[in-house]
């Protein structure tokens, strides 16, 4: 159960993620437990099989590169689709479709060849997320295991979701969710344990080893650092 938000309801949204590996898993989650209607697309069939039994419906077998595929997912009324497979060429070609064939309002590719980045700008997606650099700007950094390291923009930047993990020196290691003064405009979202996703609420504990999935705004970014 995800944790209640104060304030106004935000809207559900028909969003496609196409892409069943960790990244796109992970979002789809996340998403759901805000509400939104989600489809993960996967044309790997032992992927496919294995995370059916969990998503159901959630989750369509087929190569969302397929104009076919599109039309059968419902992407006419999408109102955003992410591409997370790991190949760029084909998440591209699934979002210039989305745009072209259905006007999708918003379209999100992972990159992982830095010199794709203006290409896919230029070519019409809406957001480009760099994985490269994420991993680069760690390395820079000398990151240790408690940073939080980037995994999503959202409102050009703005907005992010992050990931970092509960060390066994973190200062909310082994407290309930309820009892973190988290900073405001910040939120729990996830915690993966091993190999189970935790949509927390108030009385989940945060143990070592945890991974912590949170929605920050930019500017409260490290004070969540600090608490985490």
């Amino acid at each position: 159960m995800a944790r209640e938000i104060d304030g106004p309801i935000i809207k559900s949204k028909f969003i496609i993620v196409v892409g069943a590996g960790k990244t796109g898993y992970n979002l789809t989650k996340l998403l759901m437990s805000e509400g939104h209607e989600v489809l993960l697309v996967e044309k790997d069939k032992a992927l496919y099989f294995e995370l059916n039994g969990e998503l159901g419906e959630s989750i369509y077998l087929g190569d969302a590169a397929e104009s076919d595929v599109l039309k059968a997912i419902g992407t006419n009324r999408a109102n955003v689709i992410v591409a997370v497979t790991g190949d760029d060429d084909t998440n591209l070609i699934i979002c210039q479709m989305a745009k072209i064939m259905y006007m999708i309002p918003r379209t999100i590719a992972r990159i992982s060849n830095p010199k794709n980045e203006d290409i896919f700008s230029s070519l019409g997606v809406d957001n480009v997320v760099n994985t490269t650099n994420m991993v680069n700007a760690l390395i820079e950094k000398e990151v240790d295991a408690g940073m939080l390291v980037p995994v999503m923009d959202i409102k050009g930047g703005k907005v992010e979701i992050v990931e970092t993990e509960i060390t066994s020196s973190s200062p909310v290691m082994n407290k309930t969710i309820k009892d973190i003064k988290l900073p405001e405009d910040c939120l729990i979202v996830s915690v993966i344990r091993g190999e189970d996703v935790i949509f927390p609420h108030g009385n989940t504990v945060l143990k070592p080893g945890d991974t912590v999935l949170a929605v920050t705004t930019k500017d409260k970014k490290e004070a969540l650092r600090q608490i985490l």
